[in-house]
């Protein structure tokens, strides 16, 4: 095939979560030249990842993109441009909401002027389902949530959400820049999107990690609390579809699944998988925690076809499978693993 004929597509943040599972999707079910641009903190360059770039010629560029500098490694022009690459978890954002907020906010800006330069045709620039933290919980706005929910959050000073601050910027950076310089934008936020290499500071791995470790009675935060938990394949699939879709322009999607589960039954659920026969014990969760989040994905799949496909149990079982031989290979969990809410340095 003639490299020089092949659509260009840059994929920054592309050896993140979510962004190597759109990496995959894109070298297995389309035919363009690929180039991942990412600092690979975290232990993020791991050899499944180099397989696959090495497989499907994926051009690497390591270098940390919050610094303007690090965009002189980029080509001149891509004509789709996904933009992955921020700072997430709920511990992070407690413990160090300045770097989120830096890192983030620097990542955001340096993007949106090179736009200036580079000039592709399509933009999409991920965001979060933490942008409503006010809506439904002070507001009480409609739950399943649509994307003409306002977007707020309930207290600027609350470190928790410095994230969420950082994708409502987002958004409006990357829709007013695309408006002036005429490029295709479109912004989704992902809601409780779960997989295996997810890291280790999401509800799903600190339970996974905790029935491991032999945890007894394990505790259960936010019991009564609800998510809508929605795979990872299933995510960089809706991901693509919706920079592809000619219906995209200056709109926001949800990706992510709309069966509302509460905390207490995934976990119980997860109990059931890894084979636990312990006890249960309800826990206070992590300041800031909504009481619901569940998403109404109809306009993606209105517009684009994006239909979730992998159930919450077979999702479960690649997850815990994933997991279990991390842990049984004794390697070090690169940012740390589970952390209690009780043992967060977090002051009111």
């Amino acid at each position: 095939m003639n490299k020089e004929k092949q659509k260009s597509v840059l994929i920054l943040g592309g050896a993140g979560f979510i962004g190597n599972n759109v990496t995959r999707y894109l070298a297995e079910n389309r035919h363009y030249d690929l180039t991942v641009a990412d600092d690979f903190s975290a232990g993020r360059k791991d050899a499944e990842l180099e397989t696959l770039c090495a497989k499907h010629g994926i051009r690497i560029i390591t270098a940390d993109f919050s610094k303007q500098k690090a965009f002189e490694l980029l080509d001149t022009h891509y004509d789709d441009v996904y933009v992955l690459a921020s700072v997430v978890g709920v511990n992070r954002c407690i413990e160090e909401p300045e770097e989120v907020i830096r890192i983030n906010a620097n990542i955001i800006l340096h993007t949106t002027e090179w736009l200036r330069t580079a000039k592709p045709s399509r933009v999409l620039f991920a965001s979060s389902s933490e942008n409503y933290a006010a809506a439904t919980d002070i507001f009480n706005y409609p739950v399943p949530t649509a994307e003409t929910v306002p977007v707020c959050i309930a207290d600027t000073r609350h470190p928790r959400f410095t994230y969420a601050v950082t994708k409502i910027f987002g958004e409006a950076a990357f829709f007013a820049y695309g408006r002036t310089l005429e490029i295709h934008t479109t912004v989704v936020r992902y809601q409780n999107i779960y997989g295996p290499r997810m890291g280790f500071k999401h509800a799903i791995p600190h339970i996974i990690e905790r029935i491991y470790k032999g945890e007894n009675p394990v505790k259960i935060y936010g019991a009564e609390q609800t998510r809508a938990f929605a795979y990872c394949t299933d995510a960089a699939e809706g991901t693509v579809r919706a920079l592809e879709s000619d219906a995209s322009n200056q709109q926001v999607y949800h990706i992510g699944n709309n069966d509302e589960i509460t905390m207490d039954t995934l976990t119980r659920k997860i109990g059931a998988l890894m084979g636990y026969t312990g006890g249960y014990e309800e826990a206070e969760t992590y300041p800031g925690s909504v009481s619901r989040r569940c998403p109404d994905i109809t306009k993606a799949g209105n517009d684009f076809n994006y239909h979730p496909k992998v159930s919450l149990d077979e999702g479960l079982r690649k997850t815990i499978a994933w997991y279990r031989s991390f842990f049984d290979s004794g390697a070090a969990i690169p940012s740390g693993g589970f952390k209690a809410p009780e043992a967060l340095n977090y002051k009111k």
